[in-house]
């Protein structure tokens, strides 16, 4: 290690020197940035399972443009849209295709006597260009009523108990007190707000949901005739529906709001949110005490060299050396935790909690960064030290 910093600071490393010199701080201090990263690292996963499973609630269908009710934030919340609201867009020249989208939540009592939330997606049968890859191939078979695709990584669900589903196979159970059929499978996955997605034709979904009516989808999906007139159209139908309860925008649009609203308004975002801060924090505090600790002990000799000539900019050097090596050192054991940390939380919830060469590069520059914040502030003793006070 001291051959290799000598060849990177081209120096002698005073400062890993120091560092080693007393082994029990080192190990402490290395166990403190460790800690710290791990627990940025934990809140991260948590976020971007968050952000990954917003996401994936959107693949079972697909569209250009979203047509949504101004109360909703989310896919699943929001009021329902008056139907003619459809045939309004259609009237706009390039829009090409138009279909009504049904969301709702509801909860699937298994024989075992355990509970999963679903949330269940409604589409007419028909409409084929706005359903996606997973479902296009069966959506023809939810022709016949109370029928479903069943989602196999539904949270809580034994997987190889929907292993063979299909319509030769079906899969018998209750839900708002009808017999569904399963007549198929999708993976998709649970979120945060359900253990997983059934998709159903829309009349389906309205004897599951008797309160909701044909006339009143949850959303509605545009297909136009030039992906390059989206925004354009978007804006058209915007100035269309001025003045009404109503919000136009592309599905990209929409999912990058849903993600947005999540991750910063609902409690869950921000609590997780408020965790990496709060991990950034113990990071740097450790790493300052550590240093600014060291910077006590060896103040005389600092004053001595300083006094013989030696810059201010050469003990900056020393002390951010100090602060790299914690920086790296500690982050090795932080990473091969959280990657630990991961797979447990993965398969103990069912959630996408995934490392990402991003997201260790990204901790890593962040761990750096603020180690050599708290070096900056541990070496400001060293510019007031004067020889003649402390000899």
């Amino acid at each position: 290690m001291s051959r290799l910093l000598s060849l990177l600071f081209g120096r002698l490393p005073i400062g890993w020197l120091q560092l080693r010199h007393n082994r029990g701080r080192l190990l402490a201090a290395l166990a403190g940035v460790a800690f710290a990263t791990m627990l940025v690292f934990v809140q991260l996963g948590i976020m971007g399972a968050l952000n990954g499973t917003i996401r994936t609630s959107y693949t079972p269908f697909t569209g250009d443009i979203i047509i949504s009710s101004n109360d909703g934030n989310t896919l699943a919340d929001g009021s329902p849209l008056a139907r003619r609201t459809l045939y309004r867009a259609l009237a706009i020249d390039g829009v090409v295709a138009a279909a009504p989208l049904y969301v709702g939540k509801l909860d699937w009592r298994r024989p075992d006597g355990s509970v999963a939330s679903l949330q269940v997606i409604g589409l007419p049968i028909e409409a084929e260009k706005f359903t996606g890859p997973q479902v296009t191939p069966l959506i023809r078979n939810l022709a016949v009523a109370d029928t479903a695709l069943i989602d196999r990584q539904t949270r809580g669900v034994d997987a190889t108990a929907l292993a063979g589903v299909g319509p030769s196979k079906p899969l018998q159970f209750e839900v708002n007190d009808r017999t569904i059929s399963g007549i198929g499978t999708i993976s998709i996955g649970g979120g945060f707000s359900a253990d997983g997605i059934m998709v159903v034709s829309d009349q389906t979904f309205l004897s599951l949901f008797p309160n909701r009516i044909s006339g009143t989808p949850s959303h509605l999906l545009l297909k136009v005739s030039d992906l390059a007139q989206s925004v354009a159209l978007v804006r058209q139908l915007q100035d269309r529906f001025t003045g009404e309860p109503i919000e136009v925008h592309t599905l990209d649009e929409m999912i990058a709001k849903d993600v947005r609203y999540q991750t910063t308004q609902r409690p869950t975002g921000v609590i997780f949110g408020f965790g990496v801060f709060m991990g950034v924090l113990v990071g740097i505090v450790i790493v300052y005490q550590v240093l600014s600790t060291d910077v006590a002990d060896h103040l005389r000799e600092y004053a001595t060299l300083k006094a013989v000539g030696y810059p201010h900019r050469f003990f900056l050097s020393i002390v951010f050396e100090e602060a790299l090596v914690l920086a790296a050192m500690g982050f090795i054991p932080g990473l091969i935790l959280a990657m630990g940390i991961y797979q447990v939380m993965s398969q103990a919830t069912g959630l996408p909690v995934l490392m990402s060469p991003e997201r260790a590069l990204m901790v890593f520059a962040g761990t750096l960064l603020a180690s050599t914040l708290s070096g900056a502030l541990a070496a400001r003793r060293l510019k007031g030290a004067d020889p003649a006070d402390l000899f």
